[in-house]
């Protein structure tokens, strides 16, 4: 698909991840936009088309427009949510609601995890992590046997996941909620998804999380410490939730180690019940 070339002075930088920038445009509230980093040609375009598919599912997310470029980055136009804030966002300038931001992202989390989707449209999640599996360098074959058969034991669903669910990828507008970042969207067993809020909220270090999601880390914890009762149910204690999720928290190594190109002891410790 050839991208829309665009005039990166009719847009206004709004943000910036870990991925590329967003802008919005000047003149039309109703469009904005999100650029990739250099050299990311094909990402941005999966993404789009992805995101459409995703949006012709019901699930509240924005609707997407086109695959642009403004010569040197591609990225993909959104319809504009005006006026919106992440949880992540809502969770760090309001820390005294955190226990209200985790119940209702939590609710957004348990009705994704009820969608039920064609597979024949979709990658199955298990066989992503097979993939990941195999490429990854780090890993004994001793190691990935013992991983491998985990993902295999894990049980099989046809129901959505959001591939990244980071709780920066969920935003809200008075009562309006919509993922946003459906890139990695696929179907599957709800913890391989749920393990990502886990991993962000209480496994990833404090200067990441201050950059990232702008908060301390002692913050994130309490986000995570309302958001399990609220989504797993509060008959079951804190210990046994976090004792279940973390091999599949665990699990999520396999992509960082793809992106970073080294071994994560720091995520490691979440397999060893499994290697």
């Amino acid at each position: 698909m050839e991208a829309l070339k665009i005039d990166l002075a009719d847009y206004v930088h709004s943000g910036e991840g870990a991925n590329g920038e967003s802008f919005n445009h000047r003149t039309n509230p109703d469009i904005m936009m999100k650029l990739y980093n250099p050299g990311k040609i094909q990402q941005p375009l999966d993404e789009m088309l992805m995101a459409r598919k995703v949006y012709e599912l019901g699930i509240p997310s924005p609707e997407p427009g086109e695959y642009v470029t403004d010569g040197v980055r591609y990225g993909l136009r959104f319809r504009r949510i005006t006026g919106k804030t992440s949880y992540s966002r809502a969770t760090a300038d309001n820390p005294g609601k955190v226990a209200q931001y985790a119940a209702e992202f939590a609710e957004m989390c348990r009705n994704l995890h009820k969608v039920h989707v064609d597979p024949e449209e979709f990658e199955c999640v298990k066989d992503r992590y097979y993939r990941l599996l195999a490429e990854n360098p780090f890993f004994t074959s001793a190691e990935k046997d013992a991983i491998g058969k985990f993902i295999a034991d894990a049980p099989d669903t046809d129901t959505a996941i959001h591939g990244d669910l980071q709780f920066s990828n969920a935003i809200f507008v008075g009562k309006q909620r919509y993922f946003i970042d459906l890139g990695d969207f696929c179907y599957g067993y709800k913890l391989f998804d749920v393990a990502m809020v886990y991993l962000c909220c209480c496994l990833s270090k404090e200067d990441f999380i201050s950059e990232i999601f702008h908060m301390p880390k002692s913050l994130s914890i309490k986000f995570w410490e309302h958001f399990a009762p609220e989504y797993f149910g509060y008959d079951r204690p804190l210990k046994d939730i976090n004792e279940e999720i973390r091999p599949y928290a665990g699990l999520k190594t396999l992509i960082i180690e793809r992106d970073t190109n080294c071994p994560k002891p720091e995520f490691r410790e979440c397999l060893k019940g499994i290697i």
